[in-house]
């Protein structure tokens, strides 16, 4: 069995300096930003915060300046977004966009796709969605059967995609099919290819309306829907080894583990004046979680910034703090005995509402905790 070992990531002053400016920022942003909006996460979309994170220069932040990037390093980038998050900042309208989309275009894209929209994502004006998962397919993403043919004309698109988040709202999808072959060859024949869901005919978008009431995921449906030829992203026949490398982007940032962080304040808040050596042990032992969790983001990140490839590291983090996500709601209740209920006038009751209404999808996204332990096995030797 061979170790899987994290990178030790190194105290990084310019990065540590940024986090004060970052906190006051936020919270002249987040002023009036109730508890519930807070626990909102990474689902809270507004396209005003994120051309605000935009004008600070804190979009793109690694990317080079010529697509309107900062040149900053991957740890300056951590303190924006692991600040944005604990804070409950609406970051959607900029978040898959500046986590891998404009990543993957970095690394695979041409030249004219990188100056048509890099700088766009950078300001805050341009939203992604991804486009991977599908109907009866899961996590399965080499099960894909959306097809994309080559005509003369360009790309026709035509299949689905499901749980797609802010597809409704977005500009630009990163989408992943098959571009030759079967279902039965697996990975062998799929691509990328940019769709601008503004533009392009033939696109259906449909919500799925999740159990707490809330409209963020949706299906997209791709009927004979032409793009261009330059629409391919990358090399045809190279979409698989290009998301496993875009995962690694997902999986491993610290939206992993702070999803249900607002539940962790108000519980705090809540227990702060009680003389309780049970609620000393829980609100120690959680954050004690928090620190491990942190520790591993924090060295998947120094790998990237050093150009190293951690799928297998981003999905140990992304396994670990779905499971450190979803355990909180029932933590917390054991400590306080509380109705939970979105309309309350209660900040903790209606937080508790809100997490334990999301919690079960979140070790879904991202890869499922089967496929995940799958990945990780696989590193480990034992598959």
């Amino acid at each position: 069995m061979d170790a899987i070992r994290f990178a030790n990531p190194p105290r990084h002053e310019a990065a540590e300096r940024l986090r004060g400016e970052v906190r006051a920022f936020l919270d002249e942003q987040l002023k009036d930003r109730s508890p519930l909006a807070r626990s909102e996460s990474w689902n809270g979309f507004s396209r005003e915060f994120s051309r605000a994170m935009g004008r600070k220069g804190w979009l793109g932040m690694t990317w080079p300046k010529r697509y309107g990037g900062h040149e900053r390093s991957a740890f300056e980038r951590y303190v924006v977004v692991e600040e944005t998050l604990a804070a409950g900042a609406p970051v959607a309208a900029h978040w898959f966009a500046d986590r891998q989309s404009g990543p993957s275009l970095l690394r695979y894209g041409t030249e004219a796709q990188k100056m048509a929209i890099l700088p766009g994502i950078a300001a805050g004006e341009l939203a992604f969605c991804i486009g991977m998962s599908e109907p009866d397919s899961g996590s399965d993403l080499a099960a894909t059967r959306t097809r994309a043919e080559r005509t003369g004309e360009g790309w026709r698109i035509t299949g689905t995609k499901i749980w797609t988040s802010n597809a409704h709202r977005c500009d630009w999808m990163i989408l992943f099919c098959r571009t030759s072959g079967g279902v039965e060859k697996r990975q062998a024949g799929t691509s990328q290819l940019l769709v601008d869901l503004r533009t392009t005919p033939g696109i259906t978008i449909r919500p799925i309306i999740d159990l707490a009431g809330q409209h963020h995921f949706n299906e997209v449906h791709f009927e004979a829907a032409l793009v261009p030829h330059d629409a391919l992203l990358g090399t045809e026949g190279e979409g698989w080894n290009q998301v496993m490398s875009e995962l690694a982007f997902e999986r491993s940032g610290p939206e992993r583990f702070l999803s249900s962080i607002q539940l962790i304040v108000e519980l705090i808040e809540v227990v702060k004046t009680r003389d309780s050596d049970l609620a000393r042990a829980v609100v120690g032992r959680l954050t004690a979680h928090l620190l491990v969790l942190r520790r591993l983001s924090r060295g998947v990140a120094a790998m990237l910034e050093t150009g190293e490839n951690p799928s297998i590291h981003a999905a140990i983090v992304k396994d670990l703090g779905a499971v450190f996500e979803q355990s909180v709601p029932e933590i917390a209740r054991t400590l306080v005995d509380a109705e939970p209920g979105l309309a309350s006038s209660s900040a903790y009751n209606a937080v508790l509402a809100n997490i334990m209404l999301n919690a079960p999808s979140w070790s879904l996204r991202g890869g499922t905790r089967e496929i995940l332990r799958g990945i990780i096995a696989r590193g480990l030797g034992l598959r």
